[in-house]
């Protein structure tokens, strides 16, 4: 199931989350729309893959990175294939250097371990989007 925000509606820039944890995926949504972002919510990869309209408007993508059948590491490597070149930030509940250390030699923005530090993380998304942190 997805959902969409007015301003996503109206052409604004998204963020987009992909968790498989359905109360993950709405504590996330609830937090950055509380940064005044828009967002979009995945409950796979494969329903990102499929929403080709709405990847134009994706200024970021956090994603978990263990889900079923394919990982985030898995998306976004098929999202640089499709010349999708926006920022992702992933997090996991499972952190482990190795899995971050591929995750950033893959180009990732960022990697956090759950819980994370929600000051961190929101300075982390608003510099991947280019928004000064201050206005926050």
């Amino acid at each position: 199931m997805t959902s969409l925000s007015n301003g996503a509606l109206a052409g604004q820039p998204v963020v987009a989350i992909v968790d498989d944890e359905p109360d993950v995926r709405r504590g996330l949504d609830r937090f950055i729309r509380s940064l005044d972002l828009d967002t979009r919510l995945y409950a796979s990869a494969e329903e990102v893959l499929e929403d080709a309209e709405l990847l134009s408007a994706v200024v970021c993508l956090v994603s978990d990175v263990q889900m079923p059948r394919m990982s985030g590491l898995d998306l976004q490597l098929a999202l640089r294939a499709r010349n999708h070149s926006f920022p992702v930030i992933f997090v996991t509940a499972y952190p482990d250097e190795s899995l971050e250390a591929r995750a950033m030699a893959q180009g990732a923005f960022a990697f956090f371990g759950k819980p994370f530090n929600t000051d961190m993380f929101a300075a982390t998304l608003l510099r991947a989007i280019g928004r000064e942190t201050a206005q926050y």
